[in-house]
């Protein structure tokens, strides 16, 4: 029987590592996030895979990426290292109080980021929360006027600051029954100015030579999905959350790519009535693997 196995007990410490790697789908940026060598949580990510006798991840000099078991073991990872958090709290008779000020960009809303908050609040019943949804671009501006303790949001191209949550791609989406029109401007639908992904979009098809034209702007991702739903032009949108009903537009399609985006969290000036919370808050979200 391996050391790092006891009757099916997985250690919480690799379980941590992997999580940390199935979100960035790096494992130099999950040694940034924990704080460990690139070296340990390779040495982790294979004990890990020792114990349960199956590959979590696929990996060449460019690309990481989940295996159908590494997907499995991401869902149980979540459930046991959310259950190990819940017993050390009530252990520890830790009572979090104070006004908690969350910004969340719209693109949170198609993650489990409801069910993390609602435990949260659950486990914290004396902590005030206030959710404020808003463009990532809105966010940034807002805390860094100290109107928010914490924020979850898209960080732009270049930008290093904040706790990496994960990394995706963004890609074109449409509505299943959209064809593009080769000889016509691209209708977009986009969010309004500041949007991170309508500032990319914007570049790359000017960058580009194509003929675009703003078919639809919303600050709702909702109103966005519904235009796009409709067949109105294509949206740019992280491929790791396409809402259902749309997909990705095929490459034969010829639209630029768009490269990659970062989701990011960030922490405000420290409030000292909040900073405990604010903590208790990142590590739930960080610990608790957003995507489904």
């Amino acid at each position: 029987m391996s050391g790092d196995r006891l009757d099916g007990v997985f250690d919480p410490v690799q379980l941590r590592t992997f999580v940390a790697v199935a979100q960035t789908l790096s494992f130099t940026q999950a040694g940034r996030r924990l704080g460990l060598r690139q070296s340990t949580v390779s040495q982790h990510v294979r004990k890990l895979e020792e114990a349960a006798g199956r590959r979590f991840f696929t990996r060449d000099t460019h690309t990481v990426e989940l295996t159908e078991d590494g997907e499995a073991m991401l869902g149980f990872a979540r459930t046991i290292l959310e259950a190990n958090e819940r017993a050390a709290g009530w252990f520890a008779g830790t009572r979090l109080r104070g006004r908690l000020r969350l910004g969340a960009s719209e693109d949170f809303v198609l993650t489990r980021l409801p069910e993390i908050l609602e435990r949260f609040r659950r486990e914290h019943p004396e902590v005030d929360l206030e959710l404020t949804v808003e463009l990532s671009a809105t966010l940034h501006r807002q805390l860094a006027a100290g109107r928010l303790d914490v924020m979850l949001g898209k960080r732009a191209s270049g930008d290093t600051h904040g706790e990496l949550v994960w990394s995706d791609r963004l890609v074109w989406i449409a509505g299943e029954r959209y064809r593009p029109e080769a000889q016509r401007p691209v209708p977009l639908i986009l969010y309004p100015a500041p949007a991170i992904t309508r500032a990319r979009a914007l570049e790359v098809m000017e960058r580009n030579g194509r003929a675009w034209r703003i078919a639809c702007t919303s600050g709702s991702l909702s109103g966005l999905i519904a235009a796009t739903r409709a067949g109105l032009g294509v949206m740019p949108h992280a491929e790791g959350l396409i809402p259902p009903g749309l997909v990705r537009v095929p490459a034969r399609a010829g639209l630029p790519e768009l490269g990659g985006v970062d989701f990011v969290l960030l922490h405000g000036r420290r409030r000292p009535a909040a900073q405990e919370a604010a903590d208790a808050l990142a590590a739930a979200i960080l610990g608790g693997s957003l995507r489904s």
